[in-house]
């Protein structure tokens, strides 16, 4: 295959976990990357090995090289930005959550679909053979029924000034490693009927720690908690009528494993080595030549899209619960 030719929209701190594992792919080049400040740019093409740096964001989706943008900036600019790049007729792959308004993230698949374009949520976990491995598992009916889902993801931001806890750039918990936890608990039991949140709320006015109840058809429960508050933790349990699959590091994957529990005898399922953020930008590129459909599409990320409106909704009211609805 082609090698699809992308280009980096910031120099966000997030990069540097994700270029290492780009760097051996044939079918992913890495041709420019943007900044706000041309030093900044070309500091960081020079310590990555990027060709070409642009000192501004338009200048990147003017670049005539550039087929597809991967787009890494503050939640609050995923859509704005991620229009700008497919208007320019560049194929996106936008950083986890798209956005927290459903309303928003429809524009950006409209724009998608108007220029004939591929535009991805980056949920770089849902490409994981872990998860794959667990869908599996449990379609296979190893736990029995599902009854529930339980999910944790945390840790402790000590920088007031970082962009995850600016409230105009959308920041807070619940965005940044919630949505992970509302992703595990739509992947495993659908989208849910009815949400439940209460949040706390830090002096930069985001929510610091935030706790869910989501219900699903069945009844199916999902509950979770995420903060900025709490020491680095992250879990995730699905439960049925016969069993339980855990999975210990379920999103940033570090340790790669899943326990099943039937009855207190735990089985220990081995899951093959692989770069979460490699096989998306892998899928991606295969789907921009035409050669595979892209993993996550309108339908999902309208679904993360609708699901952290409710919660926030209900949170705002107290915890009074919130009904879905998919229009």
């Amino acid at each position: 295959m082609t090698p699809v030719r992308w280009g980096i929209l910031s120099t966000a701190t997030i990069n540097r976990r994700v270029l290492p594992e780009l760097r051996s792919l044939k079918d992913v080049e890495i041709v420019a990357v943007a900044s706000r400040a041309q030093d900044a740019a070309d500091a960081f093409a020079a310590e990555n090995g990027i060709p070409r740096a642009h000192g501004s964001y338009d200048a990147l989706l003017e670049d005539p090289d550039v087929e597809a943008i991967y787009n890494p900036l503050p939640n609050g600019l995923h859509v704005e930005w991620s229009v700008r790049a497919l208007e320019a007729g560049k194929h996106v792959l936008c950083e986890k959550p798209l956005d927290r308004r459903p309303a928003a993230v429809e524009r950006a698949f409209d724009a998608a679909q108007r220029n004939g374009l591929i535009l991805m949520e980056a949920f770089m976990w849902r490409h994981h053979p872990q998860t794959a491995r667990a869908v599996e598992l449990v379609a296979e009916g190893a736990i029995g029924e599902l009854r529930a889902v339980r999910a944790s993801f945390g840790f402790t931001l000590a920088d007031a000034g970082d962009v995850r806890a600016q409230g105009h750039l959308d920041g807070g918990s619940l965005m940044d490693v919630g949505c992970y936890c509302i992703s595990a608990a739509r992947r495993f039991a659908g989208e849910p009927e009815v949400a439940i949140g209460r949040q706390l709320p830090g002096l930069s006015g985001v929510d610091v720690r935030f706790a869910a109840l989501l219900v699903f058809a069945g009844p199916v429960f999902a509950h979770f908690d995420c903060g900025f508050d709490v020491p680095p933790d992250s879990g995730l349990e699905v439960v049925g009528s016969a069993g339980t699959l855990r999975i210990l590091t379920p999103f940033l994957i570090t340790e790669p494993g899943i326990e099943l529990d039937r009855h207190g005898a735990v089985q220990r399922l081995d899951v093959e080595p692989a770069g979460a953020y490699e096989r998306q930008f892998q899928n991606m590129s295969a789907a921009i030549r035409g050669d595979a459909q892209p993993l996550l599409g309108r339908e999902d990320a309208l679904g993360q899209a609708r699901t952290i409106d409710a919660l926030y909704r209900s949170a705002d009211r107290d915890g009074e619960p919130v009904a879905l609805t998919t229009s």
